[in-house]
């Protein structure tokens, strides 16, 4: 799967519109469409007389969606057939922002990974239409996930009351990103059987990774930790000193902070600059590539790491005696913070104002939202990947791909859902009998080192058109400078000694003016009814 999309991040996109003046579509109608009648609003099919509707999604290339068995299966059962205006991955923003400008659009959008601006602009304009009626009319699966999770409601409810998208729900989420990892190699070669929990801790396991040769080759060649660009284990060092996250996040008593100007922050860059003065962090760590990175890995030269799966950097096959780091904790903190993925990717799925049907979208894209429609979009129809060995259980087991090959390839030519954010819900059940005791490893490590202690930093907001304006204005500048000074600091290019012209500098650069715009974003976020 391809990483980045799991991704989550606070920035948000300051997207200027297009449309003045030139060929935007009048605001939707809240009432019924002329096809309603005709909408069967459960069972199926959705509609008895076939009808064809258009959407964009995002290609990976591995497969026309024409030839997909996830859409003739659609299509057999909602009697809806779909005519597809792709584009590229790498050229998909793009071709995205020259529908909207020329106003000829999509019927719906898939997996077109809306920002919240996008949202904001086009649903106020009426390009996108409100969703909340149809969710309330056609869509009983997403309707008891919103009643059963009101944050998730509150979190695509936009500033004027409406939903003008769906998201990707995945309600058993805790990685906000990839965990650090031991070489479980150099955990046994050092007869570790305890794992670090404090910085002194691990300050001192690092410096025998590089004193006392744990690859065995008589060479002082292992990097102890290794990064590309601090971005692959900010999170979890800032962690240590009670950060949540690496630019916004409340504080117990919900006050926004912003962290790059908080004492922790400080006190973060104090620590990896101790370990980059001593080389006990990879000094290619700011000019090196992930391919460079997993090549030290491959060469059995790197110690702890970032990465998905062990695996993917060390190479072999899946090993359990690869660990997963626990977030450490600093003498300035009482525990570790680790700040929990929301679950939440809004954006996925939208309707557009020329849909002739949206009654029959939604009821299409509402079963999506349910066991089976995440178990056919996921997985692909039974029989092609997998069979039931217990239908009742929903427990399954593999079966053999035509050819052999690579199962996630071969997935990706029966379902659209690989390396894009899909609209739907992750449902346990889903894959309940395909994991593998790898996977149920991963799963257990998780549940036992990051789940405890996380909670989520801040929640999905949406800013109004002005706060959006303003914050991607301040933040634009803040963020390079933050990057800079960052890797300065840790470098020892500028002294710690500089930390109160450092802060007075954010300050004069509207870094509290940021926090207050989000603080006010979160206070009505909070105060929506549930």
């Amino acid at each position: 799967m391809n990483k980045k999309l799991l991704k989550t991040g606070l920035a948000l996109t300051l997207f200027t519109s297009l449309l003045a003046g030139c060929g935007t579509p009048k605001s939707a109608s809240t009432g019924p469409s002329d096809t309603a009648a005709n909408v069967s609003k459960e069972g199926f099919p959705i509609v008895e007389k076939p009808i064809t509707l258009s959407m964009m999604g995002k290609d990976t290339g591995m497969q026309n969606w024409n030839d997909m068995v996830v859409f003739d299966e659609m299509e057999k059962l909602t009697n809806i057939k779909l005519e597809f205006r792709n584009a590229p991955m790498d050229s998909f923003d793009t071709k995205k922002n020259l529908v909207f400008a020329s106003g000829d659009l999509p019927d719906m959008f898939y997996a077109a990974e809306l920002t919240k601006a996008e949202e904001v602009n086009y649903g106020t304009q009426g390009i996108l239409i409100p969703l909340e009626q149809l969710i309330e009319d056609y869509a009983p699966n997403i309707k008891k996930v919103l009643e059963e999770n009101p944050d998730i409601k509150k979190s695509i409810t936009t500033p004027d009351g409406h939903i003008y998208s769906l998201p990707r729900i995945d309600l058993t989420a805790v990685w906000n990103h990839g965990p650090i990892w031991y070489n479980g190699a150099y955990l046994e070669a050092l007869g570790v059987d305890k794992l670090p929990e404090t910085t002194e801790e691990f300050y001192t396991y690092l410096k025998r990774i590089k004193e006392e040769d744990p690859n065995g080759n008589g060479k002082a060649d292992e990097i102890p930790l290794v990064s590309v660009k601090i971005e692959d284990i900010r999170r979890y060092f800032e962690g240590a000193f009670g950060l949540y996250d690496e630019v916004i996040y409340t504080d117990d008593d919900n006050k926004v902070r912003y962290t790059p100007m908080e004492e922790g922050y400080r006190g973060y860059l104090t620590y990896l600059n101790r370990l980059w003065e001593e080389k006990l962090l990879d000094p290619e760590t700011f000019s090196q590539t992930d391919e460079q990175k997993k090549s030290k890995g491959k060469s059995d030269r790197v110690g702890l790491f970032s990465d998905w799966h062990p695996y993917f950097t060390l190479g072999g096959e899946p090993d359990t005696a690869d660990k997963m780091m626990i977030p450490l904790k600093s003498d300035m903190v009482d525990k570790p913070a680790y700040g929990k993925s929301t679950g939440l990717s809004t954006g996925a799925f939208a309707i557009s104002s020329t849909n002739p049907a949206p009654e029959a979208t939604m009821r299409w894209v509402d079963y999506l939202y349910t066991y089976e429609g995440s178990t056919l979009f996921d997985k692909g129809p039974e029989g092609t990947m997998w069979k039931y060995v217990g239908e009742n259980t929903k427990e399954k087991e593999e079966v053999a791909i035509p050819g052999g090959g690579d199962r996630e390839e071969f997935r990706a030519t029966l379902t659209p859902n690989y390396g894009i954010v899909s609209p739907g819900i992750t449902i346990p059940e889903v894959n309940l009998g395909l994991k593998t005791e790898f996977d149920e490893w991963v799963d257990k490590e998780t549940a036992e080192k990051l789940a405890p202690i996380a909670r989520v930093p801040y929640p999905n907001v949406y800013l109004t058109p002005e706060e959006q304006e303003e914050a991607s204005r301040l933040r634009s500048d803040l963020d390079k400078y933050v990057e800079e000074m960052e890797a300065k600091f840790i470098t020892g290019q500028e002294s710690l000694d500089k930390w109160d012209s450092y802060v007075e500098q954010l300050k004069k650069m509207g870094a509290e003016r940021v926090a207050e715009i989000y603080q006010g974003a979160y206070d009505k976020w909070a105060q929506q009814p549930s």
